[in-house]
């Protein structure tokens, strides 16, 4: 895929820029959220534990939501979709402020509402991603992935730092109250810039639970995707213990208050942001496995010198290069799965990344910080370390790439549907058969051909797909595969992309010359 290696070809448009810096504003006001609230914990509670949980609290929705959303981001209105959930943020977020202000909130209520802030987040942000994603032509989305984390990222730099000095000036209470903010910020730019309708489609609307598992099974079937996400888990599995233990590394073992937790966020979010400016040449240059591996051995080196160092210099030394190593990876993940999702599972294999990253994050988070209640701070990151140290090894199973514009491109299909009855959208299943003649010194080549058909047809809907051949008539071949419904179907054969098709017509070059490719289809009788 072909693409400038610069960022500012992207800030250049108008309504991206606008987009950028209204995101850029909420993302500060989510990472001054997410300080204070992991700062009152410690001071309130002194575990180290409960510190971490807040991390859970921020990422676990994702886990539960991502996949749900990311539905209602690809059949419904993103507008409507995103101005509620930033609604209800905003209630949440100021409902916290208030408690705290009059000193009525506890842990349990810091957690509760934190999580219901990280729901709001988790609801709008498949919708959130492909919008940027629709805002710039093809060729520029790497890049404007970056402008995002740059963003994303110097906000993590920008707002714990901001955080922690006014809750050593005012309190925590007037942290949430700034905030919301933030989220007024965002609901101003999705009214300017609101996100452009679905295309009109003949095609009936796939419900939420059909449409999950849709989703669920072009990952599965889809080699590109699913290396993303299983080298995403584990990336950010691993690396969690480092943010999620970070509030009682400054405090249990640096002797740092707010301002220094504040600081030591700050300095991963200042990693982050310097390699988001030269992340794409640095790309194209190293390639996608080096670049990964590279920064997973800086990340596991920055574990280790947090879990080692009394001292407070080269931990934010440390920090720094974890920010721009995390930055790297992250960024890159991202991207490859954007990249290789057609439009109408974007949203949802955006929300399979979130899902992917976050859900282990959080996951991650409370795991770390039991190891740590137990074992102690610098035990649990020198495991973390080897982990990630480990996950490397994933690259031989699960390469990375970036998926080309033939992957993502709608085809016509290759033969019109003739039927005699058209049958209602809920009949099924629905079996079909497409018959081949096959000169007998091209069945090998054939059959290895048409096994390459297998992953597409499941991925888009088929439940079922196998090749047989007739034992009366050795030279035909049939296929077939079975889909849950007729409207099923209508959308598997939507979904068809012109890199499908080139598989199509490589089987179809092996038929006898002269004799067609017949399909036929059968509906089951109740």
């Amino acid at each position: 895929m072909s693409a400038s290696p610069s960022i500012w070809k992207a800030l250049r448009h108008d309504t991206f820029r606008g987009f950028w810096g209204a995101s850029g504003i909420y993302f500060i006001g989510n990472a001054m959220q997410t300080m204070a609230a992991a700062w009152l914990m410690v001071e309130r509670t002194g575990s180290t534990f409960l510190a971490a949980l807040v991390q859970t609290a921020v990422f676990l929705p994702m886990f539960l939501l991502s996949l749900p959303a990311g539905v209602l981001a690809d059949t419904t209105d993103r507008r409507h979709l995103l101005l509620a959930s930033l609604a209800t943020q905003a209630v949440a977020v100021t409902l916290l402020a208030v408690l705290l202000l009059t000193g009525v909130a506890g842990g349990g209520t810091i957690l509760f509402l934190t999580f219901v802030a990280g729901c709001c987040t988790a609801m709008l942000s498949p919708a959130w991603n492909s919008t940027v994603g629709e805002i710039l032509p093809r060729e520029e989305l790497p890049q404007a992935i970056v402008a995002m984390s740059i963003a994303y990222n110097a906000a993590r730099a920008l707002g714990p730092a901001l955080a922690g000095f006014i809750y050593a000036w005012v309190g925590g209470g007037w942290v949430f109250a700034l905030a919301v903010a933030g989220t007024g910020v965002m609901m101003a730019a999705v009214h300017r810039w609101p996100p452009r309708p679905h295309p009109p489609s003949r095609l009936p609307a796939e419900r939420l639970w059909g449409g999950t598992l849709a989703g669920l099974r072009y990952a599965w079937h889809s080699e590109t995707i699913l290396a993303q996400l299983v080298r995403t888990a584990a990336y950010s599995g691993a690396g969690s213990a480092l943010w999620a233990l970070l509030p009682a590394i400054g405090q249990q073992r640096l002797g740092l208050g707010a301002e220094g937790f504040g600081l030591l966020m700050g300095c991963l979010g200042t990693g982050a942001v310097a390699v988001g400016l030269v992340i794409g040449p640095l790309r194209h240059r190293v390639g996608l496995e080096p670049l990964v591996a590279g920064s997973c051995v800086v990340f596991a080196v920055v574990m280790l010198v947090a879990a080692l160092s009394r001292w407070a210099l080269p931990v934010y030394l440390a920090l720094t290069a974890g920010g721009a190593a995390w930055m790297a990876v992250m960024s890159t993940f991202n991207t490859a799965t954007q990249t290789s999702a057609p439009p109408w599972v974007r949203s949802r294999a955006t929300a399979l990344h979130v899902l992917s990253a976050l859900g282990s994050f959080a996951i991650g988070s409370a795991f770390w910080g039991a190891v740590a209640g137990v074992a102690g701070l610098p035990m649990a990151l020198c495991l973390a370390a080897a982990l990630m140290l480990a996950g490397m090894l994933l690259a031989r199973r699960f390469p990375l790439r970036m998926g080309g514009a033939p992957e993502v491109t709608q085809a016509v299909p290759f033969e019109d549907l003739l039927i005699a009855h058209v049958p209602a959208h809920e009949d099924g299943p629905v079996a079909v058969e497409l018959h081949y003649r096959i000169a007998a010194e091209d069945a090998p080549a054939f059959l290895s051909a048409i096994e390459q058909l297998r992953a597409p047809r499941r991925r888009d809907g088929a439940t079922f797909w196998r090749v047989y051949r007739d034992l009366g008539d050795p030279t035909r071949f049939v296929e077939r595969f079975i889909v849950t419904s007729w409207a099923d179907y209508l959308h598997q054969r939507a979904r068809a992309t012109l890199a499908d098709q080139e598989l199509e017509a490589e089987v179809r070059r092996h038929v006898v010359e002269g004799v067609p490719v017949t399909m036929q289809h059968y509906i089951a009788e109740r």
